[in-house]
């Protein structure tokens, strides 16, 4: 064989083990996110873990300053300061693009009817029409409701990802964090004892 055969075998075995080795790099990408993923859920089912309550640096600080314009048609009033000052109240992040917030808002509509708190929401980067067209399809929890085009209130919220709620107390602190949808479980096991030691009841 000559050289320059030898060079060209060579090379072509060397450029099929670099097409081999990006082929595989996907898969072993995936294979560590199903990895960390898997024990994300291990720890939430086995041991009672919530990977969404993540801490937040406002919980015990006092909750950012309100002052968001209404959902035009809507009917509800601004959400500000005064319209949360002195009572014990669930701020939610919304949009009407975000899934989850849908497949929450039930447990919305059921904490509504509960006298101790008031809920309240921040229209997320949505259109006013489809907002108005979410509340409409599924009812309405919300006392007040403020929007949000710009995001710049869930900045100051620290927002990671919507739906998220928290808990803001009748002095203005806030006392829980929850990033994603609540679900039977978390209002039961973690909301609901929140509400219960800042009511007093």
């Amino acid at each position: 064989m000559t050289q320059t055969n030898q060079n060209d075998t060579s090379k072509s075995r060397s450029s099929g083990r670099a097409r081999y080795a990006l082929a595989l790099l996907p898969l072993l990408l995936f294979g560590g996110f199903a990895l960390v993923a898997g024990k994300m859920l291990y720890d939430q089912d086995v041991n009672g873990l919530d990977v969404s309550a993540i801490p937040s640096a406002l919980i015990g600080t006092r909750a950012p300053t309100l002052s968001l314009p209404p959902l035009e048609g809507s009917n509800l009033p601004a959400l500000t300061d005064a319209a949360i000052r002195g009572k014990l109240t669930l701020v939610n992040v919304f949009a009407s693009w975000c899934i989850p917030c849908r497949q929450e808002h039930p447990l919305l509509q059921e904490l509504a009817k509960d006298d101790r708190i008031t809920v309240v929401g921040i229209n997320y980067k949505d259109k006013p029409d489809n907002a108005l067209r979410f509340l409409g399809e599924l009812g309405n929890p919300f006392a007040a409701i403020g929007i949000d085009p710009s995001g710049k209130a869930a900045i100051d919220w620290g927002v990671y990802g919507i739906p998220e709620s928290y808990l803001v107390g009748a002095d203005g602190t806030i006392l829980y964090k929850k990033v994603g949808p609540f679900d039977a479980r978390s209002v039961e096991r973690d909301l609901r004892p929140a509400i219960a030691a800042a009511a007093g009841k």
